[in-house]
Parts: structure tokens; C-alpha cells; sequence
């Protein structure tokens, strides 16, 4: 596996790949791998002749309260989990050549990022959108691979394709989960043994809250969130920041829960740690 770090090199070796005929898929990642992101990996290995991982811990997507200056990093565990997963080229900027002196460029999309995490995290989402279209024309992909425990965030991609016509497929793979049910995050690794508990609750009322519509089929929303948080508030390290019930496509509020609807949720433990988990209402 090759690293490189500029656009320049990456550029180059991408377009040499595309004109021998091979494929291109791109996992973006913030670093500190676990298996969901290896799993993002081997999904672009099935779909594309080479891999290319982008390593970059975005800073215009954190807020001035957020985890930036904390958050984990290990570009050598890193470059090892990645290429015993087959990854062909890693790619890891700083912070100087991705905003230079006199960048000014913000791409915003409308409508998809006002709720949910971008009403929590105002300009959270601008970020992503601008970090992730730099890295499109870097890395020049075919195929690139989302998680879909960053439910709202593969929404916003999928509009940022379409908007811009990025002659991308955007794949959303789904979420990956520890033994516990717990969804796999970086920011797992912040948890204390004491906190474990806590953070289940996520998982734990997603399945509560599944377990009902299955056995009212006209369960309401409000219904669908009392049960989530009542799970949830359960535990004193707990503060919600948003449980929605969301169209899976739109992002708009559910009035009522059908097949389309989608459970999403925003959790804090102990102020410290945001958790994020999502999952279709009804079926699996």
C-alpha cells in the first residue's frame, strides 16, 4: 500500500489508474479505524479495481465546542488495519494544503442539513460537503462508500452528487455493530467502562422501539418516541439532543410511521460524547 499526501500525487496516480481502464473506489475517513471501517474498505474492494482511503480530520466541520483537538489518531495502526484489508493507496493531507492561506470556498447544500445534526452543529455540514467535494476531485473515483450510522450525512452527499453533477455512485453500506449492539465509532473509544451501559441505550431502544411497531402496526410517532426516550433517559449519564422519526429519503418528520420511516437519534453521554444510531422502524 502507497500514502501519499498531496493532491498533486494522488491526482497523478489516480488518473493513472483510470487510463489503463481501472476502476476507482474511495472510502473518506477521519482516521482511528474499527471494523466498520474496514468493512467500508472491503465493499469498495467488491466494486472497484483499486481502493483509495482518504485519512483527514476535517477541522471546518467541528464546532468551537466539539471534539477536534482530542480527536483520536494513529496514522501508523492506521496504514497497517488498511492494508491488510487490501487498501491500494492512502491518502493523508495535513491541514495547511487542504486550506491553504486564502481558501474560500464553502459548498452548502439547502433543506437536508437544517435539521437533525446540522440544527445541532450549525455549519457542521458545510464541512463536510466542501471537505468531501476536494477530496472527489483528488481522488477521482468512480465509487465512493458511506456509512450509514452517519444517516443524514449520506443523505447530503447523495443531494451533493446529484446537485453537482459528481459522476460518482455513492454506496451506503450499513451499520456495523459490536457484539453489545453498540454502533461502531471512533468516538467509542472515549467511553469509560462506567459509560458502556449508557451508550447501549441506543441500541437498546431501537430495538425496543422496532419490537412495538411490530406488534401495533398503526403505532404513532410520538408513541415510537416516548419509548426511545424512555429508554434512554433511563440512564442520568444520558442527554438527548434529538430523537426524530424521519422519511428515509427526504429527511422530513414522519407523521405517521410507515415503511419509509426512519428512527434517528443524537445522544450525548455524560456531555462528553455524542453517539449517533439510526434504523429503519419497520422491518429489518
Amino acid at each position: 500500500m502507497k500514502v501519499v499526501s498531496t493532491a498533486v500525487e494522488i491526482q497523478a496516480l489516480a488518473r493513472g489508474y483510470r487510463d489503463t481502464g481501472l476502476t476507482i473506489g474511495l472510502v473518506p475517513t477521519m482516521g482511528w479505524f474499527h471494523q466498520g471501517h474496514l468493512a467500508l474498505m472491503k465493499e469498495a474492494g467488491n466494486r472497484a479495481d483499486k481502493v483509495i482511503v482518504s485519512l483527514f480530520v476535517n477541522p471546518i466541520q467541528f464546532g468551537p465546542d466539539e471534539d477536534l483537538d482530542n480527536y483520536p489518531h494513529d496514522l501508523e495502526r492506521d496504514c497497517k488495519l488498511a492494508e491488510e484489508v487490501g487498501v491500494d493507496l492512502l491518502y493523508a493531507p495535513n491541514k495547511e494544503f487542504m486550506y491553504p492561506d486564502g481558501f474560500s470556498t464553502t459548498v452548502h447544500i439547502a433543506g437536508l442539513t437544517s435539521g437533525l445534526c446540522g440544527g445541532d452543529r450549525p455549519g457542521h455540514f458545510d464541512g463536510v460537503t466542501t471537505v468531501v467535494s476536494k477530496l472527489f476531485n483528488q481522488t477521482l473515483p468512480h465509487v465512493a462508500v458511506f456509512g450509514e450510522k452517519d444517516f443524514q450525512q449520506l443523505a447530503v452527499i447523495r443531494q451533493l452528487v446529484r446537485d453537482l453533477d459528481f459522476p460518482i455512485e455513492i454506496i451506503g453500506h450499513p451499520i456495523v455493530r459490536e457484539k453489545s449492539g453498540l454502533a461502531m465509532s471512533s468516538r467509542n473509544s472515549y467511553l469509560k467502562k462506567d459509560e458502556m451501559n449508557a451508550a447501549l441505550s441506543l441500541s437498546k431502544a431501537i430495538a425496543c422501539a422496532k419490537r412495538a411497531a411490530g406488534e401495533k402496526q398503526d403505532i404513532s410517532v410520538q408513541e415510537i418516541r416516548k419509548i426511545v426516550t424512555d429508554v434512554i433517559l433511563a440512564h442520568p449519564e444520558c442527554g438527548i439532543d434529538y430523537i426524530e422519526v424521519v422519511d428515509k429519503t427526504t429527511l422530513q418528520n414522519c407523521e405517521v410511521v410507515n415503511s419509509d420511516s426512519m428512527l434517528v437519534l443524537a445522544v450525548k453521554i455524560n456531555k462528553r460524547i455524542r453517539l449517533l444510531d439510526n434504523s429503519i422502524i419497520q422491518g429489518n
